[in-house]
């Protein structure tokens, strides 16, 4: 297939969230591309709605790193915290039980 276009890297949108490139499609969607792609050494971005594509003129140097499965990482420290948090919420619980144990044992 041909290419359309040549795009110089730093023409393109970048969403570091979802870590996808995008350049506008003349069709009105976008080209798109991820970041790890580029990493990987592709060099053409796709258009989803129609059949163009471009050629991404970059250097590795350029990119920016590419994150891990922070996901995952984020997700552990989650479940982490909750357990934490439920963890000082019994320990409460206890003690508030042991007052009110004695508060009661008083009267």
């Amino acid at each position: 297939m041909s290419i359309y276009e040549e795009v110089e890297f730093e023409d393109l949108d970048y969403d570091p969230v979802s870590q996808i490139y995008t350049y506008p499609c003349p069709c009105g969607d976008k080209f798109s591309i991820s970041l790890e792609e580029l990493w990987d050494g592709e060099d053409i971005a796709t258009c989803p709605s129609c059949t163009l594509r471009i050629e991404i003129i970059y250097d590795e140097e350029d990119l920016p790193p590419l994150r891990d499965d922070s996901d995952d990482e984020s997700e552990g420290a989650s479940v982490e915290k909750e357990e934490q948090e439920e963890e000082k919420k019994e320990e409460v619980d206890k003690g508030l039980a042991a007052v009110t144990k004695k508060s009661l044992s008083v009267r």
